[in-house]
């Protein structure tokens, strides 16, 4: 009988860092480094997002985050590669493969929740979990050359977490024609479908979306954060409920430094001076 080869001999190994970082006039950039392997969703390349985006939420000269890519692929999801190693352990891979979804939503989340606008920057294909983490973030700048698909009914595996992302960023018919043809979805069609913000000729996306972080970054980080967290909390809510939450948050929002000095400033026909309070 053939051994199975191990997880190690099975994977090739991820550079040490997967992540590079530069934070520059309130952005932080964060540009997934591993093009050999497509940009894949590995555990060290959701654990390096996982440690930067913790890091970026507690500190105070981030405003925006951007997520780029290197090589021609934003993200091709997750490592196929390193799951199917799993599938020699004693259960199959049933506990690993538990583990590594949820470390997967535990991400999703996190860019969620963020109090920081996110900002995706593809130049590339997207698919499967990285057509997840574009459609998790706030926003998305895309190239002419960019591709979108979830492609898992090709392989036996319907893209079932990516689709709650997807889900809550495009129309019903859109999402399920994605998820259910797994065909590739040009920038043209992703803009229309709304899972990206703009397109850009490939030779201006990284002007175009610093252009667009550095618009976000001069607002006021409190206020920022006070409306994506309210903009996420009502989506989930009925229409009355919707607008009772909103109400309080407008108090809140008033009674707050920066929102006194912004109308005052609009008043005075001056720029605002904001504190983060």
């Amino acid at each position: 009988m053939t051994a199975r080869p191990s997880p190690a001999a099975s994977v090739p190994p991820s550079p040490a860092v997967p992540l590079r970082e530069r934070l520059q006039d309130g952005i932080l950039r964060l540009t997934l480094a591993d093009p050999a392997r497509r940009n894949a969703l590995s555990e060290a390349m959701m654990a390096a997002l996982q440690a930067a985006l913790e890091r970026a939420a507690d500190d105070p000269a981030i405003r925006v985050v951007v997520i780029a890519a290197e090589g021609p692929a934003f993200s091709a999801g997750h490592d196929l590669k390193e799951l199917t190693a799993r599938r020699a352990d004693p259960d199959r891979g049933r506990a690993y493969f538990a583990d590594i979804m949820g470390r997967c939503a535990r991400l999703m989340t996190t860019v969620v929740r963020l109090p920081k606008p996110v900002v995706a920057e593809v130049a590339g294909v997207a698919t499967a979990a990285g057509c997840q983490l574009v459609a998790s973030c706030d926003l998305a700048v895309a190239a002419e050359t960019a591709r979108f698909s979830t492609p898992g009914v090709h392989i036996g595996l319907f893209c079932s977490t990516p689709m709650v992302a997807l889900s809550r960023a495009v129309g019903r018919k859109h999402a399920m024609e994605m998820l259910l043809t797994g065909e590739m979805v040009d920038a043209a069609t992703a803009f229309r479908f709304g899972l990206v913000n703009r397109v850009v000729p490939a030779a201006e996306l990284a002007a175009a979306t610093d252009a667009l972080a550095a618009t976000i970054a001069a607002k006021s980080p409190l206020t920022l954060a006070i409306g994506k967290k309210a903009f996420a909390a009502q989506a989930e809510k009925g229409l009355d409920a919707a607008y009772a939450y909103t109400a309080s948050v407008m108090v809140e929002n008033m009674l707050a430094r920066d929102a006194e000095e912004g109308i005052g400033a609009f008043l005075e026909k001056r720029e605002p001076r904001w504190e983060g309070r």
